[in-house]
């Protein structure tokens, strides 16, 4: 019986590597020692070391990052408060700033609990809370930290989780009290309906809510595409049909056509064995639509870095080189998006793709001089 086992894993893993061994036979990429006159390097680029990358954003948002850095440094909120006040309030920049702010304080309370000699983490968040209870941005970065301190601390389905999210729909409530026109609260509700498990009529009431107020928001699908999945309360063929939906009556210049490819990589076998995955319709399809929508889209659209980082994800796993390195030029520099985020080290996980694609860029013929900025 043991005989079998090792067999069978020695089966499984030619499905996995056979393909990769026979590229490298045929010419294709192969590894080569540093400092090689051959190895490929992402410096020649003009792309960012490993060590520079910064995981907190997908992409630039100078105000936010000086803001940031303030509130942190001063634990003043009213930097937040007022760059909040000035943003927005139904474009997708206001919820990366939510989300941005509230990470930022959940961040600093798991890194500084607090004690007896000191005060906890996030603390100007407490104090924004205490001090402007009617500021509608404030309310919604309180709820978004909730939800991301139930993720972060506690385990779904266990008390713990399930009162901390309902503290989080509470907080949600009184967001959408203090600005109805916004569609925040309701997106924020969407990963409270998630974890506490609604039924499927009562997260449309949800869904229906951030239809009338920001139908087109890219954010608020990306949201909802989580619980239509088939690792939560959906299924593969729930979230491609909203993902398809989504891009179906995607307006002009929006990035919407990108959802097929969002719920594509949600459903991504643990081990692929079919040989051309990558290349397969489905896929192909979807990278397709993908590529058209950050074609159309305006060259500042806030959701345009997270489209492209998993474009990078999908086109060199595709083994399309130059597509993947036209995508890179663009993001390099921030990596806090999918696939990235999903790894302990996303800066890492990163570099490892960017390397692939100067790598097959340049072993077809690619060299810095040839690649379009």
């Amino acid at each position: 019986m043991e005989i079998l086992w090792v067999l069978m894993a020695l089966v499984m893993m030619g499905f996995v590597l056979g393909p990769i061994l026979m590229r490298r036979r045929a010419g294709g990429i192969q590894q080569v020692a540093p400092g090689d006159p051959d190895a490929a390097d992402p410096a020649n680029y003009g792309f960012l070391r490993q060590e520079e990358l910064d995981i907190r954003m997908p992409g630039p948002d100078q105000d936010l990052l000086e803001v940031l850095d303030l509130v942190q440094r001063s634990q003043d909120y009213r930097g937040a408060s007022q760059l909040l006040a000035g943003t927005e309030t139904d474009g997708e920049l206001r919820w990366q700033r939510v989300q941005a702010f509230a990470g930022a304080a959940s961040l600093e309370l798991q890194q500084r609990p607090g004690g007896v000699s000191e005060s906890p983490g996030g603390q100007w968040l407490r104090v924004w809370r205490t001090e402007k209870p009617k500021d509608a941005g404030g309310a919604a970065v309180h709820a978004e930290f909730l939800v991301q301190q139930a993720w972060r601390t506690s385990t779904p389905g266990t008390d713990e989780f399930r009162i901390i999210m309902e503290e989080a729909k509470s907080a949600c409530d009184d967001a959408a009290l203090l600005s109805p026109g916004d569609p925040i609260p309701y997106i924020i509700e969407l990963s409270v309906a998630r974890g506490l498990a609604y039924p499927q009529a009562e997260f449309e009431k949800v869904w229906l809510k951030i239809l009338d107020r920001a139908p087109a928001h890219m954010g608020a699908h990306l949201a909802a595409l989580h619980y239509w999945c088939e690792k939560w309360h959906g299924s593969r063929e729930l979230a491609y049909t909203f993902a398809e939906a989504a891009a179906a009556r995607a307006p002009q210049g929006s990035l919407l056509a990108a959802m097929p490819l969002f719920a594509v990589f949600e459903h991504l076998p643990e081990v692929n064995l079919v040989q051309g995955f990558y290349q397969s319709e489905v896929v192909t399809k979807a990278i397709h639509g993908a590529l058209y929508a950050v074609h159309a889209a305006r060259p500042d659209d806030p959701l345009l870095a997270h489209v492209r980082h998993l474009l990078v994800f999908f086109l060199v796993r595709g083994e399309r080189w130059a597509e993947a390195m036209n995508q890179l030029v663009h993001v390099d520099g921030h990596v806090g998006a999918l696939p990235w985020t999903l790894t302990p080290d996303p800066a890492a996980d990163y570099a490892v793709y960017r390397a692939l694609a100067v790598a097959g860029y340049e072993a077809n013929g690619g060299s810095p001089a040839t690649l379009p900025r």
